[in-house]
């Protein structure tokens, strides 16, 4: 085996055992006027076993109040940040992140930055920014030294792939290989994971006759979705490996998915119910505990972070969006889930 060969399959391994891959995430957001305090919100993470989450930004109103509680975190580097990251060099953006992040809380706890969300589905004005900006970001992290353990991507709507059907067809927008393909790069060179934000609710209101409820939700009964030989019945492992395709079909191959969202609402819409969302985010919850794989993948587990802590009023969009949460305000669970 070649040297290079060895140091890609070690930072492999380094990736995949430094991260706690068999517990789930849950994403933390605030888009709401009645939310609890951010440290009551750590302390109900924690008292549910929860070790992992992901904020959207990087609040200095709510970083302290994860400093020393051992909770991994996931932080957004937020779009509107991008033109000024991309455009300075290595030396502001380590200003930016200690401005930023780690004033607030300590390096040791944090596994990812997510520089941009969802960029070339909703904020198509900073593409051009963003790998740029992931690039100015990693060099500041070993600046610090800290590129080893903090390892650097940006969250992709799953609108980004033009054919997911079957998985073995996916593939890219053409639109977006523009930004993709240096990204990818980025990625292979770095150790870092694909990010993606994946909701089979979504795609099942837009089209049920295409996409069961069933097959949406993990129910029972689901029909399998045959491809070449392998078989699906979720379209969760679905739309992973249709990612994991449309990678190898640039010619990137080995690069770890990582599903920064998904979730299941439980009001807003027919489908919308507490049972529902029972049944979807206990399942997500169950495949992460038992480091379950897809059809493609069966030995690689997939690390997933469940949207949302709580509900959120303010959230825009139709009525469900504001009802993903999993806990009431209260600290109560809406409906029956096992984190432990």
């Amino acid at each position: 085996m070649s040297n290079v060969l060895i140091l890609l399959f070690l930072a492999a391994l380094v990736f995949q055992t430094s991260s706690d891959s068999n517990k789930i995430g849950i994403c933390h957001g605030r888009v709401g006027n009645n939310l609890p305090s951010p440290n009551a919100e750590s302390l109900l993470l924690k008292s549910n076993g929860i070790s992992k989450v992901r904020l959207f930004l990087p609040d200095p109103t709510v970083l302290p109040a994860f400093n020393s509680t051992g909770i991994e975190l996931m932080i957004g580097v937020p779009n509107e940040n991008l033109t000024y990251l991309a455009s300075s060099d290595a030396n502001l953006a380590v200003n930016w992140l200690r401005s930023n992040i780690l004033t607030f809380v300590s390096p040791d706890q944090i596994r990812y930055l997510v520089v941009g969300n969802e960029v070339l589905y909703k904020d198509p004005f900073y593409s051009r920014h963003l790998v740029p900006a992931m690039n100015n970001i990693y060099k500041a992290l070993q600046i610090l030294g800290l590129d080893k353990k903090i390892k650097v991507s940006s969250a992709h709507a799953s609108s980004v792939l033009s054919s997911s059907y079957p998985p073995s067809a996916g593939a890219f927008d053409q639109q977006f290989l523009l930004v993709l393909m240096p990204m990818l790069q980025f990625l292979n060179q770095t150790g870092s994971p694909f990010m993606v934000n994946t909701y089979p609710f979504f795609s099942y209101i837009n089209d049920p006759i295409n996409v069961p409820l069933n097959y949406a939700l993990f129910g029972p009964d689901a029909v399998s979705v045959k491809d070449g030989d392998l078989a699906y019945t979720h379209l969760f492992d679905s739309t992973i490996d249709a990612i994991v395709a449309a990678m190898e079909r640039q010619g990137f191959k080995g690069i770890p998915v990582i599903v920064t969202e998904t979730g299941w609402p439980t009001a807003g819409h027919v489908a919308a119910t507490k049972a529902n969302a029972a049944i979807y985010s206990g399942k997500i919850v169950e495949r992460v505990r038992n480091r379950v794989g897809t059809p493609k993948l069966p030995g690689v587990p997939v690390e997933v972070y469940l949207f949302n802590l709580y509900d959120e009023n303010l959230k825009g969009g139709g009525e469900f969006g504001k009802h993903f949460g999993i806990f009431n305000l209260n600290g109560s669970k809406l409906y029956n889930i096992d984190f432990s």
